[in-house]
């Protein structure tokens, strides 16, 4: 088996693959969506930019945000679990669907507001299902509350092993996006669907070209400064909280009250740390 260097979960190829062709990312959207491509009359991406200096900025997301016919639409990978994920995403639904409103607009005219997760692990572990959808439902009835808030997860870990076949569009972009190998591509190629090979020709002349090497270098870098930056927030803040637990042992207090200031302090700590 040979590894691929960059893969369809690489954020950098993720977002020049789609933003140099529209057209593949709109039969994307379609397919996690489950509806006709040709059903869509208004496809536009919003942030289309990718400025070089973005690019090693710590703690910048390439996700893909869109209008789609009257809906917001955010498309993003996630490739690792991190610390307030979800709280992340629901305040990424939140920023589209409030920065949504026009001055002076009406809240009925609020769009329908859509995320879309293509995650590389296990979120959630009590179903085999490889898609989950979220909305707003009242909790005995299940009566849904709107229709204007929907997230969806797409849990590449949990593909099913069998073999690929032409007719399933939804299996064979997700196992392009899980694909490690060279293998594993060249089998997805081989069934000879025009999209597939579409989007594995633009991924081939895309991560061939100096311009992609450079953004990615600059997104490698930024990475690991962002690893390095939290790994040395996490050791400042071990440090400061050994300093204050000394403090509090000194200051008389009982222990319940010493320990209800301790799991506060980290409670605290964790939820800075998710944003």
């Amino acid at each position: 088996m040979t590894k691929l260097a960059y893969t369809f979960k690489t954020d950098t190829l993720f977002k020049m693959l789609f933003v140099q062709n529209p057209h593949l990312l709109e039969n994307l959207v379609a397919t996690l969506l489950g509806i006709p491509q040709e059903s869509i009359q208004h496809f536009e991406i919003t942030n289309p930019e990718l400025p070089p200096e973005n690019m090693g900025e710590k703690f910048c997301r390439l996700d893909i945000n869109m209008i789609v016919d009257n809906q917001r639409l955010a498309l993003e990978i996630q490739v690792e679990k991190e610390g307030g994920y979800i709280d992340r995403l629901l305040y990424y639904w939140a920023r589209e669907y409030s920065t949504a409103l026009p001055e002076g607009g009406d809240y009925k005219d609020l769009p329908r507001t859509i995320v879309i997760s293509i995650i590389d692990f296990i979120q959630f572990k009590n179903t085999p299902d490889f898609h989950s959808e979220f909305r707003p439902l009242e909790v005995k009835r299940h009566e849904p509350l709107s229709d204007k808030m929907s997230l969806h997860f797409f849990e590449l870990k949990k593909l099913p092993t069998a073999e690929l076949t032409a007719g399933n569009n939804l299996l064979l972009w997700l196992s392009l996006f899980k694909a490690d190998t060279e293998e594993e591509l060249a089998q997805i190629k081989a069934l000879e669907v025009p999209v597939m090979e579409q989007a594995i020709n633009a991924y081939q002349k895309i991560t061939a070209t100096d311009e992609f090497k450079e953004r990615e270098r600059l997104r490698h870098y930024a990475r690991l400064n962002e690893a390095t930056a939290l790994r040395n927030a996490r050791e400042e803040g071990k440090l400061e909280r050994g300093k204050e637990i000394v403090e509090l042992l000194k200051s008389g207090k009982s222990s319940e009250e010493i320990i209800r200031e301790i799991e506060a302090g980290y409670a605290e700590e964790r939820h800075g740390a998710s944003y």
